[in-house]
C-alpha cells in the first residue's frame, strides 16, 4: 500500500521528517518497507531559468533553424541555436542551461551539454511543454508571460509536487488502516503515547445540500446479507474533462493513472477514507431504477477490460432494470460506465459482505483496489460520510447539481463490538505490568470506548471498523502496539519445557532425513505444486485425465496439481544450468496430486536429483561425476537411517527412467532412482544426465511406524578380518557372493565388503578378479586360529563349489 506524505498531513499536521514517521508507522505495526521520492514533474525543473529571446536570424546553413540570443540574467547573453517554428525575439522562455538533466515521457534522461549545430555553436536549450514534462505539446517552445522576470527559476512559476512516498507492507488485518485517514488515524495514537496531541482532521461534509430532486433513482436491494448497507444519490449537470493538477499529483504519487475528474474523485475518496465508490451513467440506467441482487448460474456480462466473463449464481450484481452493470465491489460493466459524453451520475456507495465479495474476486480472477478493502471489511458507518465527500468533490472538478436524495438501505445497524479487558490477563500476556491510565489513554486515542472501570479491568466499546479486535487477546495487542513493543523489557530468566510425547511425528522423521542430505552436500527445494497440464505427456503412466484443474488459475502453466515431483525438479535444473551452475544435487519433500473419477488423492514424495560433478572441482579434486552408485549409495543411507534394511532389488518399470532400479517391500515400491529419459530432458533443454530418485515417502513412513527399536551393547570381543581373492567367471556378481557368504556362515560372519576389483591383463578371458573381505566376530569369546581357519575353508569351499571360483 502506497501512502502519500503531503497528503498524510492533510488530516494530521505534524512536523516530523518522512523518516522520523515511517520508524513510528513501523513500530505501530504499519510497516514501512521502503519511502521514494515523488515529483510530479521529474527534476523538478531544475536547472531551468526564464529567458528572453534578444535576436532570432536565419541559421546561415539550414532553413528550418533559427540562431537566438538569450538573456538569462548573466553578464552575457547566451547563443542558442533552436528549431522551433515559434520562436522570435521579445518572447519569455525556459531556458535549459548547460549541465541541465531532461527526462522524456518514459523515465529516460539527457543532458544538455555545449555543442554545435551545422556549424553555429548552442549553449543551451529553449524548451516545449512536453520536454520539460509540463504537458504532451511539442509544436513549438513554450513561451511565458511576458511580464515573468528574466532569470527566475522556472520551477517557482509552475505547482511542482514534491513529495515521499511510503510502502507499507500491511497485513491483511488491518483493514482499518487500508486509507491515509486510517493511517494518519493511527499515527496520531502514535504521537499521543509520546505526548504530542496533535487534531485528527476529518474533512467537512457540511456544505453538502441537495439542490432539487429532478432526477430520482429507485434503489432496490434483494439480499440484505450481501449488501448489509447501500448508499447512492444522482448528480446533474456535470463536465467530464480532464482534473485539476492537485487531484493528479495525489493519484500519480501513490502509482495510479488519472482518467477523468470523475472516476479520479472516486479513487481519490477510496484511498483517502478507505471506501470504495463507483458512478454508473444515469443515461445507460434503464428504468432509472437500481437492483442489487444475483443473477441466474452462466449468465454472461462484459466487464470493463473488455473480457465477457461467465457470471455464478452467487455474485451480488447492481443492475438496472433490464441488465447487470457491474459485479458489485469488484468491477464495472463496460457499457454502463462514465464517458466524456456523461452528463449526469448515479454515485454509489455501499458495504459489501466480505466473504461474498471475497469468493466472486477469486472466482472470475480479479483483484482491484475496490475488493481488495471490501473483502477484509470495511467500516460500514462512513459509507454515507464517504457518499457526501464525493459528491461535494465531483462538484468542484465537474461542476453540476445533486438532483437526488441520498437513498441509505441500511435495515440492520452492524453494531460495535463489546470486549472486557482483564489488566491481570494483560500483565500475563505482556510480561510487564502497563499503568491502568496509560492503557485508558491507548485505547481513547484508538476510538475504543471505556465504558467502565474496575479494579480488575475494563468494559470496552470496540468501533465496528475494528473488525479484527473483537477478543481481549486483540485488545492486549492494540495496547502493547501502541505502548511499544521497544519499551518492554526482556527478561533476564530463559524458560524452556521438554515435550515427552511418543507419538509419531511425520515432520520429525523429515527433518532427519533433510538434515541427513544436507550434510552430503545436498540442498532443499521446494517447488510449486501447481504446474502445466502438457508435463502428462511425457509420461505414459500419468493420465491428463487425473489432473485436478485449479478454477481460477493465474496462467495455463499454472493451472493444474502435478501429478509427479519430477518436472518441478528438473524446471529447477535447467533454471540452473542455464545460469553456469551444473554441478546440482536437490532434494525435495513435497505432494503429487490425482483426480481418480470422484475421488482425489494427495501422496507423499521425497524426490533426489543429481547431475553434473559431486563436488566442485578444484586442484586436488578434478571432478567426479555424479553417477548411479553415488546415487544408489545417498537412498541406501536414507534407508538405513529410518532402519529399513530388508528390500527386494528389481530393476524399474517406471517410465521416466531409462536405466534404474526400484527397492520393494512386499509389493510396495519404497523407491524408484535412476537415469532420467533423454527425451524428457530435451524438453527441458538439459544435455547432461540426471539422476533422479522417487521415494513413496506415506510407504516409508508407514514401516518405520510399525519398526521396533532394537538395540544390544557393543562386544567387548575383537573382530578379526580375513581376505580372499577370488576368481571368477565376469558374469558373478558380488550380491551372489555376498548371499553365500551369509548362508555358510549366519552366526559369526558380520561383514563381507568389496575392495578391489581387476579384469585384464594376465588374466583369462571372461575372468575377473575380485578382492573380497570378511569380518568375523564372537559376542562371547574371542575366536581362535582354529576356528577362523574353519570358517575361511568352509567358505572357500561354497564359493568354489556353488560359483566356480579360484583363489589366486
Amino acid at each position: 500500500m502506497k501512502i502519500s506524505y503531503n497528503w498524510l498531513k492533510q488530516f494530521i499536521k505534524t512536523d516530523w521528517t518522512p523518516e522520523q514517521t515511517s520508524e513510528l508507522l513501523t513500530d505501530l505495526g504499519l510497516e514501512v518497507e521502503g519511502i521514494e521520492a515523488y515529483q510530479s514533474v521529474k527534476g523538478g525543473l531544475e536547472g531551468i531559468i526564464v529567458g528572453e529571446v534578444l535576436t532570432c536570424i536565419q541559421h546561415p546553413n539550414a532553413d528550418k533553424l533559427k540562431v537566438t540570443t538569450v538573456n538569462i540574467g548573466t553578464e552575457a547573453p547566451l547563443q542558442i541555436v533552436c528549431g522551433a517554428p515559434n520562436v522570435a525575439a521579445g518572447q519569455k522562455v525556459p531556458v535549459a542551461t548547460i549541465g541541465t538533466t531532461l527526462y522524456t515521457e518514459t523515465g529516460d534522461s539527457w543532458t544538455i551539454k555545449k555543442g554545435k549545430i551545422r556549424g553555429e555553436e548552442s549553449y543551451g536549450m529553449i524548451c516545449a511543454e512536453d520536454e520539460l514534462g509540463l504537458g504532451k505539446s511539442h509544436d513549438g517552445i513554450l513561451v511565458l508571460d511576458e511580464n515573468t522576470k528574466v532569470g527566475t527559476a522556472v520551477s517557482s512559476i509552475f505547482d511542482i509536487e514534491n513529495d515521499q512516498v511510503f510502502e507499507i507492507g500491511l497485513t491483511p488485518n488491518r483493514a482499518d488502516a487500508m486509507s491515509h485517514f486510517g493511517t494518519a488515524r493511527d499515527l496520531k495514537a502514535g504521537l499521543t503515547q509520546k505526548e504530542i496531541n496533535l487534531e485528527l482532521i476529518t474533512p467537512s461534509v457540511s456544505a453538502f445540500h441537495v439542490e432539487n430532486r429532478t432526477l430520482k433513482m429507485d434503489v432496490e436491494v434483494k439480499d440484505k446479507n450481501l449488501a448489509p448497507r447501500y448508499c447512492g444519490l444522482t448528480i446533474s449537470g456535470i463536465k467530464v474533462k480532464e482534473s485539476p493538477s492537485w487531484l493528479q499529483h495525489r493519484l500519480k504519487a501513490i502509482g495510479l493513472k488519472p482518467l477523468n475528474n470523475i472516476v479520479d474523485v472516486t479513487n481519490y475518496v477510496l484511498h483517502e477514507l478507505g471506501q470504495p465508490l463507483h458512478a454508473f451513467d444515469t443515461a445507460k440506467i434503464s428504468g432509472n431504477k437500481i437492483e442489487v441482487k444475483t443473477l441466474e448460474s452462466g449468465t454472461k456480462f462484459i466487464t470493463l477490460d473488455g473480457i465477457e466473463r461467465e457470471l455464478h449464481e452467487d455474485d451480488l450484481m447492481i443492475c438496472d432494470a433490464e441488465k447487470p452493470m457491474c459485479i458489485a465491489g469488484i468491477f464495472g460493466g463496460i457499457y454502463s460506465g462514465v464517458s466524456e459524453t456523461t452528463t449526469s451520475i448515479f454515485l454509489e456507495s455501499a458495504y459489501f459482505n466480505p466473504v461474498s465479495i471475497r469468493k466472486s474476486a477469486k472466482r472470475h480472477g480479479l483483484n482491484t483496489d475496490a475488493s481488495f478493502r471490501f473483502e477484509r471489511g470495511i467500516d460500514p458507518n462512513i459509507t454515507e460520510y464517504a457518499l457526501k465527500r464525493a459528491a461535494l468533490l465531483i462538484q468542484e472538478v465537474a461542476g453540476g447539481e445533486i438532483t437526488s436524495d441520498i437513498g441509505d438501505f441500511y435495515p440492520k445497524k452492524i453494531e460495535d463490538f463489546q470486549v472486557r479487558l482483564s489488566f491481570e490477563n494483560a500483565k500475563k500476556l505482556i510480561g510487564e505490568e502497563i499503568p491502568k491510565e496509560t492503557i485508558k489513554s491507548i485505547l481513547s486515542s484508538l476510538d475504543i470506548k471505556v465504558n467502565n472501570v474496575t479494579e480488575a479491568g475494563l468494559g470496552l466499546t470496540v468501533p465496528a471498523y475494528r473488525n479484527d479486535v473483537q477478543r481481549e487477546a486483540d485488545i492486549i495487542e492494540e495496547i502493547l502496539r501502541v505502548y511499544g513493543y521497544n519499551n518492554i523489557e526482556t527478561t533476564k530468566k530463559l524458560n524452556a519445557s521438554i515435550s515427552t510425547s511418543s507419538r509419531f511425528e511425520d515432520y520429525k522423521v523429515q527433518n532427519i532425513i533433510g538434515n541427513q542430505l544436507a550434510s552430503q552436500g545436498f540442498y532443499e527445494i521446494l517447488s510449486n505444486s501447481l504446474t502445466t497440464p502438457n508435463y502428462t505427456a511425457l509420461s505414459e503412466q500419468l493420465e491428463a485425465s487425473n489432473n485436478i484443474t485449479i478454477l481460477n488459475p493465474l496462467s495455463k502453466d499454472l493451472s493444474v496439481l502435478r501429478q509427479s515431483a519430477l518436472f518441478s525438479g528438473l524446471e529447477a535444473l535447467s533454471f540452473n544450468i542455464n545460469r553456469k551452475r551444473s554441478d546440482l544435487k536437490l532434494f525435495e519433500f513435497g505432494k503429487t496430486y490425482h483426480g481418480y473419477h470422484e475421488k482425489r488423492e494427495e501422496f507423499k514424495h521425497l524426490a533426489i536429483f543429481a547431475t553434473g560433478n559431486q563436488s566442485q572441482e578444484n586442484w586436488i579434486n578434478s571432478g567426479q561425476k555424479s553417477d548411479f552408485f553415488f546415487l544408489k549409495g545417498s537412498i541406501i543411507s536414507v534407508l538405513e537411517r529410518l532402519g529399513i534394511s530388508r528390500y527386494r532389488e528389481t530393476p524399474t518399470k517406471n517410465d521416466v527412467i531409462s536405466e534404474g532400479i526400484s527397492f520393494s517391500l512386499g509389493k510396495t515400491i519404497l523407491v524408484d532412482f535412476g537415469l532420467v529419459k533423454k527425451s524428457i530432458l530435451k524438453h527441458f533443454d538439459i544435455s547432461q544426465d540426471v539422476l533422479f530418485a522417487d521415494f513413496n515417502w506415506d510407504a516409508v513412513l508407514d514401516i518405520i511406524k510399525r519398526n521396533k527399536i532394537t538395540f544390544k551393547p557393543i562386544s567387548k570381543y575383537p573382530e578379526v578380518r580375513r581376505d580372499f581373492a577370488l576368481l571368477l567367471d565376469e558374469n558373478v556378481s558380488f550380491e551372489s557372493i555376498y548371499k553365500l557368504a551369509k548362508q555358510s556362515e549366519k552366526q559369526l560372519l558380520k561383514n563381507v565388503n568389496l575392495f578391489d576389483v581387476y579384469q585384464g591383463k594376465n588374466l583369462p578371458n571372461g575372468k575377473k578378479s575380485y578382492a573380497i573381505s570378511f569380518t568375523l566376530q564372537d559376542e562371547n569369546k574371542t575366536l581362535t586360529d582354529k576356528q577362523i581357519d574353519k570358517i575361511m575353508n568352509k567358505l572357500q569351499f561354497s564359493f568354489e563349489k556353488e560359483l566356480g571360483a579360484e583363489l589366486r
